[in-house]
């Protein structure tokens, strides 16, 4: 994946270099919505019975916030929930069902706009990430007593492009990387307490639109 995007990116950085700067900046708010598949890159070490996690992937709706800063310089937050499936997989127990988990991950980063006045318009951003985990619950028939996850901060990278339809209204594709690691405290009744300390680290990818207020 990472170089097909390294180069899609080259690609549209020189498209827009190369066409002219026919839209003017109007304001210094954008607003975006997407449609966003988080694909988690997960691993875990867990004690005392070993074994790692496995994360389903989740289509969600988001919305972000841009305030320019500049022509090339922006802040962006991104706002919106996740849901993921759990498990405990290649254990001492075998496959362990965990149930579900919701994520809110609040994303700032801030952007430099490479050609902010093309019809093609790349973006790269970094920042940091804030996740916090709600709404846990384990299956019915679960033997498990209970699941709790921490909250996670870390990192975040980005890239983009948002292509101009008309003077208000773009279509946009990004794609992120967000570092979140969660320690995991399991109850498991009988057998004592289980911990785990997860990383998720997915990838974040969004198509939508967008318009300038």
């Amino acid at each position: 994946m990472k170089p097909m995007f390294a180069t899609a990116a080259a690609a549209l950085i020189a498209a827009s270099a190369a066409a002219p700067a026919a839209f003017a900046q109007d304001s210094d708010w954008m607003f975006r919505i997407r449609a966003l598949s988080v694909m988690p890159d997960e691993s875990a070490t867990i004690s005392p019975i070993g074994g790692s996690v496995d994360i389903s992937n989740s289509l969600v709706p988001e919305f972000d916030i841009t305030y320019f800063l500049s022509d090339h310089l922006a802040l962006e937050l991104i706002l919106g929930v996740t849901p993921h499936d759990v498990k405990a997989v290649d254990t001492a127990l075998g496959e362990v069902d965990l149930g579900d988990v919701w994520l809110l991950p609040p994303t700032l980063t801030m952007q430099y706009h490479f050609n902010p006045g093309a019809q093609v318009r790349p973006y790269a951003g970094a920042g940091v990430n804030f996740t916090h985990f709600f709404n846990s619950s384990l299956p019915s028939a679960s033997p498990l007593a209970s699941i709790s996850y921490g909250d996670s901060f870390g990192f975040a990278l980005q890239a983009g492009v948002d292509y101009q339809i008309n003077e208000r209204w773009f279509l946009n594709f990004d794609v992120k990387r967000l570092w979140i690691n969660t320690d995991v405290t399991i109850d498991a009744g009988a057998l004592g307490s289980v911990t785990a300390d997860v990383d998720i680290n997915p990838w974040v990818v969004g198509v939508g639109f967008g318009w300038r207020y």
